[in-house]
């Protein structure tokens, strides 16, 4: 049975500080690229950071550049974003997702997502 299991999430007031914790289990984690999307009431899902399986390549929306950080513990099956100068406008619920086209396999598992609030 496939879960992902994010944690972390909470109220923070701006230029505060969260991390967020991602644990997967029912899958082989390291063949999977893993990615954070946010999503705020009204707006669709946005990609936020991914980390490939192959070479662990990262990327990162725009707006997130130089203030998080995705890595992934594969011995722990876990992803992590670090989200550091933390603004309103990153205030969303965060899910992780796990996705692969490797093995002959063409998955995609999503967590059931975090809160974030970033307020004064």
């Amino acid at each position: 049975q496939v879960q992902l299991v994010e944690s972390g999430g909470g109220l923070v007031q701006p230029g505060g500080s969260l991390r967020l914790s991602c644990a997967g289990s029912g899958f082989r984690f390291s063949r999977y690229a893993m990615s954070w999307y946010r999503q705020a009431p009204g707006e669709e899902r946005e990609l936020v950071a991914v980390n490939t399986a192959i070479g662990s390549s990262i990327s990162y929306t725009p707006a997130v550049k130089g203030r998080f950080t995705i890595s992934r513990d594969n011995a722990k099956s876990t992803v992590y974003l670090e989200m550091n100068s933390l603004k309103p406008e990153d205030t969303s619920i965060y899910y992780c997702k796990a996705a692969t086209l490797l093995d002959g396999r063409n998955d995609t598992f999503w967590g059931q997502g975090t809160q974030v609030t970033v307020s004064s």
